[in-house]
This record gives C-alpha cells, sequence and structure tokens, in this order.
C-alpha cells in the first residue's frame, strides 16, 4: 500500500488504530521524496531521517498511551519555507537566508506538533513569497507534478507540489495574495486560505504583514478542516491573531447546501478568463445548483482596481519588512566591502533576487516623500472600499464563487518574462486578502491538456463553515479522481 496516496484523515485512523506504525508512514514519506524530487523539487530541506524517525518513535509513544486523540498524529507533514522551524533550515528560498536557522518555531507548527505531526521538510517557494510561480526561487524551480513542463504556481508552489506527488500526506502555506489558492487550483488539491488573524502569524517571515495568512494544503477538504483546527488558536505574541468563539471547523463537513445563497460575480468572467476554465467552473456552480443552492450572478464591481492596490500595498508593506535583512546580525554577508555602508549595500544587492528588489524599490517609491498621498493612501482608501463591496455582497449570499486564475498551469518560464501578465493572473484571489475574507480553491475540472482547474469560494470574515460545507458537498460529487500520475512512478509528462 501507498500510505502518502491516503488522505491524512485516512492515514491517521490506521495510525490510530495500530493498523501503520508512525515509522512506516514517515518511512514512505521520505521513500517517496527520494524517488520524486529529481523530477519534482518540492523541497529547500529534507529534514534528516534519523530526525524525523526520532520523531516518529516519540509520536508513537504517544499514540500507544493514548496520550493524544489527534487524527493528524503520526501524519507526515512539509512546512513552507517561510515559518520559522527551530534548528531546521528557514531560508525563504533566498540566498539572504542561506544559512539561517531559527532558535524558535512559528506558533502555527508548533501547534501541529501538539497534534503529533511528523515534519520531513521545507518546501521550495518564491523567494520570500514574491511570486506566482515558484521560479524566483534562489534554490531553482518547482515542476508540476501533473505536467515537468509546467509551473506548479506560487509562492505556496512547493508546498502543493509536495502533496499533489504524495511526498507528503498534506503541508501549509502561507496567503499573501493568493498563494496557496492559486497554485492548489494548478496542482489539483485543495487549499484554504482562513480569514486574517485566525491562525498566528508570530514565526512567519513577513512579506506583507497586513496580508499574510497561514493555511492548509491537501487531497481534500476534510482534511482541509481538521488541519485548520489544529493550526488555528489565539496567540497573544501576535497583535493580529483574533480569538474565536469556536475552532471546531469539522463541524460543518455536511453534505448539505439546501437553500444556501450563492452569489456568482460577472466581473470574474468577462475578458481574460480561459474558455476551458469557465466552463469548468460554472460546471461546477450547476453541480451545487442541483444539490439545493441558489445561484445568481450580481456586479461585484471594483476588481479592476484590486491588482494596482494590493501590489502597491504589498510592495509597501515588504520594502518595511525586508529592511531587516542587511547582513548585520545574521544570515548572509557580503563578504568584500569597505565600511558599513556598503556592507549594507552589498549584502542585499547579492542577497535579494530579482523580483525582489523590483517590490522593494516600488515599495519604497510609493512611501517616498510626495508619493505616499498619490499611491500609498489611495491604494488603502481602494481597500476600504473593496471590503464594502464584499460586505455589499455578503449581505445578500452566504458565499462568492468564481474561478481561482484566469487559465492553468503555464509552462515554465513563460510567467517570468512578462511581470506584469504575471501579477494580472491574481485577479480572481487578492481581493480576498485586501478585504481579510476566506477563501477556498478545490478542483473542478481539467483542461484539454490534462491540468487542473479550481473552483474557489469565498466567505465573508469568520465564515470558514458555510466555505467548508459548500465545498465539502461539491467534492461527493467530484467526477474526476486526485493525481494519480506519480503512483505509477512519474514517468508522465
Amino acid at each position: 500500500m501507498n500510505l502518502m496516496s491516503l488522505t491524512a484523515a485516512e492515514l491517521g485512523k490506521k495510525i490510530k488504530s495500530g493498523e501503520v506504525s508512525v515509522k512506516e508512514a514517515a518511512e514512505s514519506s521520505l521513500a517517496a521524496i527520494r524517488a520524486r524530487e529529481a523530477d519534482v523539487h518540492s523541497f529547500v530541506t529534507v529534514v534528516d531521517e534519523e530526525a524525523v524517525l526520532a520523531r516518529a518513535e516519540k509520536v508513537q509513544k504517544q499514540v500507544l498511551a493514548g496520550e493524544t486523540d489527534s487524527p493528524l498524529a503520526g501524519v507526515p507533514v512539509a512546512i513552507k519555507d517561510n515559518m520559522c522551524t527551530k534548528g531546521i533550515l528557514t531560508t525563504c528560498s533566498s540566498k539572504i537566508l542561506g544559512n539561517f536557522k531559527p532558535t524558535y518555531t512559528a506558533e502555527a507548527v508548533l501547534n501541529l506538533e501538539k497534534a503529533g505531526a511528523v515534519i520531513v521538510g521545507k518546501t521550495n517557494m518564491d523567494e520570500f513569497a514574491m511570486g506566482s510561480t515558484t521560479e524566483t526561487s534562489c534554490f531553482g524551480v518547482t515542476r508540476n507534478p501533473w505536467n515537468r513542463e509546467h509551473v506548479p504556481g506560487g509562492s505556496s508552489g512547493g508546498s502543493c507540489a509536495a502533496v499533489a506527488a504524495e511526498e507528503c500526506s498534506y503541508s501549509l502555506g502561507s496567503d499573501t495574495g493568493g498563494s496557496i489558492r492559486q497554485p492548489s487550483s494548478f496542482c489539483g488539491v485543495t487549499g484554504i486560505k482562513p480569514t486574517y488573524g485566525t491562525v498566528s502569524r508570530y514565526g512567519l517571515i513577513a512579506y506583507g504583514s497586513s496580508l499574510d495568512q497561514i493555511g492548509p494544503v491537501a487531497k481534500d477538504v476534510t482534511d482541509c478542516a481538521i488541519i485548520l483546527e489544529a493550526i488555528a488558536s489565539h496567540d497573544k505574541k501576535d497583535s493580529t491573531s483574533v480569538a474565536r468563539e469556536s475552532y471546531r471547523f469539522t463541524e460543518a463537513l455536511v453534505d448539505d447546501v439546501k437553500g444556501m445563497k450563492i452569489g456568482i460575480p460577472r466581473d470574474y468572467f468577462g475578458k481574460g478568463l480561459d474558455d476551458e476554465v469557465r466552463e469548468a467552473v460554472m460546471k461546477a456552480a450547476a453541480v451545487l445548483k442541483e444539490k439545493g443552492a441558489i445561484l445568481e450572478e450580481f456586479d461585484l464591481s471594483l476588481v479592476e482596481y484590486a491588482i494596482p492596490a494590493y501590489y502597491v500595498i504589498a510592495s509597501a508593506e515588504a520594502s518595511s519588512n525586508l529592511a531587516r535583512f542587511d547582513g548585520v546580525k545574521y544570515a548572509y554577508r557580503s563578504e568584500d566591502f569597505a565600511g558599513l555602508h556598503q556592507m549594507y549595500k552589498k549584502t542585499r544587492s547579492e542577497g535579494f533576487g530579482a523580483e525582489v528588489k523590483r517590490r522593494i524599490m516600488l515599495g519604497s517609491f510609493v512611501l517616498s516623500s510626495g508619493y505616499y498621498d498619490a499611491y500609498y493612501l489611495k491604494a488603502l482608501r481602494t481597500k476600504a472600499l473593496i471590503k464594502q463591496a464584499f460586505d455589499k455582497a455578503f449581505a445578500k449570499y452566504d458565499l462568492i464563487l468564481g474561478p481561482v486564475a484566469p487559465t492553468t498551469a503555464p509552462k515554465l518560464g513563460e510567467s517570468l518574462s512578462d511581470p506584469i501578465k504575471m501579477y494580472l493572473g491574481d485577479i480572481y484571489t487578492i481581493s480576498v486578502n485586501l478585504a481579510g475574507l476566506p477563501g477556498i480553491s478545490v478542483p473542478c475540472g481539467l483542461d484539454k491538456g490534462g491540468l487542473p482547474i479550481g473552483m474557489q469560494l469565498i466567505g465573508d470574515c469568520f465564515q470558514e463553515k458555510k466555505l467548508l460545507r459548500a465545498a465539502y458537498a461539491y467534492e461527493q460529487t467530484r467526477a474526476y479522481e486526485r493525481c494519480a500520475m506519480v503512483r505509477k512512478g512519474g514517468s508522465e509528462q
């Protein structure tokens, strides 16, 4: 039996019943990584086998002693490489953090460890989460397991590719403008971006502090609900963390959408959307309608302003957040410099990649004297108007349904040649981050080339249960199987 073909929930049950040991699960994951990494390159760092098996033994003792009832106990997980892990390399896929080993662990990862998770590695990503293809990593590109000539999406491309390639049972990603949902769509897996503040950002190396949010990537909706339950918590160490009344997201796993009102924005189905994506998403909408949901088209408005507002705000926050990487206290420092000022300059010039430099310069520009009012404040006002547009929509609808991305996964190299085109690929996801809303990507079909298509469901703040309920109900009728390619040896192209 290929244990990595099981969902996290299925594997967790087998571990709890004694049918499978935690060691066997960990060894299965490590074997899959050894077999497939040369083709896919999902990981930046794979944890030493001895350390993984020592952790597996510890969790096994907890399971046998009845000290944990977590459904994730003993299940192998991969962590995006922008979340701090004590003693394990945490690089953000950047040269400037190429030798950084944190002295503490991110709160979301600690919550997973408390649930008995076994971490097998840190996944590749766009450098500092800036990109949509996982091609800006200084450690090389990650390839889409469905077709290795195509990108997996980004910036959580390594996390999504690792799940799709069945190298681990599930993973954690982070979402600043669609970085969980878009690669989940491209890789044919399920990913959820929770409401801002639901999962602690403590230990997440910041890109855009008002936008970043950690979330799960898994094989199905059930796994996402279980993982979200495990990682969500109120954290006093994070000033943006929100104390919620209930974190029992698995209660929403009910196959019933009767009477649920779902809005379909006309703005999301206009010019620029690929015909195959439109057809697949509308078929998925029709399935929910057949199951009793009430569907209605409406005008969301302000969609065309989301991308410029997002990139102004995100770049401004990035220029501030990345100022700390100067070669003084930790990580990379240029070897050839004369004086402190030149050390700063050469360290950052050598340590950051082209896309990161582009966004730092843009952010510094919009925050500079004379341009702050013209760009940054205007973007903040636009952000507020976008939130108002969503508030108006959610006064009428339970959920909003649309595509995740305008196309399926592009070929490697296509997006980097035109950064503006790459930015436009986020048109359906970034508004969710600007408004702090939850969103989920669920596979809903394949294009003619055999690449996955994702459907996006968007909910109002703190309405993850509605998202999960609708996504779960749709998934019960999904017409195609999850990726089986790598189970056959990964030879297909």
